[in-house]
């Protein structure tokens, strides 16, 4: 059974900084795009950063350019998010996920399929 466990989400004040982790189980995905998506209440998951299979190509949303980073370690079969200078638009449930096909890279939740429970991060102002 494949899983993906995210942890690191919490409550921080503007201007703070948070670091999510993505454990996968079940199969390796050192072969595949691992991402970060986030659902505020009413809004659509929406890409936050993605990962290409080795490192080599990333893609970040708009509105997390120059203060997110992703990264992962295939040896661990994890992905990671470094969150700074959070802000209030922050806020909402991070969602790690996995891509099925080796290779690809994509940029919308219907291109994954694999899905972690999601963590909280809630950013206050």
């Amino acid at each position: 059974q494949v899983q993906l466990v995210e942890s690191g989400g919490g409550l921080v004040q503007a201007g703070g900084s948070l670091r999510l982790s993505c454990a996968a189980s079940g199969r390796t995905f050192s072969r595949n795009s691992m991402g970060w998506f986030r659902q505020a209440p009413g809004k659509e998951r929406d890409l936050v950063a993605t990962i290409s299979w080795n490192g080599g190509r990333i893609i970040y949303g708009d509105s997390v350019k120059g203060r997110f980073t992703i990264s992962r370690d295939n040896a661990k079969n994890t992905v990671y998010l470094q969150m700074n200078s959070l802000n209030f638009e922050d806020t909402g449930v991070y969602y790690c996920a996995a891509d099925g096909t080796p290779y690809g890279l994509g940029t919308t939740a219907t291109h994954y399929n694999y899905w972690g429970q999601g963590t909280q991060v809630t950013v206050s102002s």
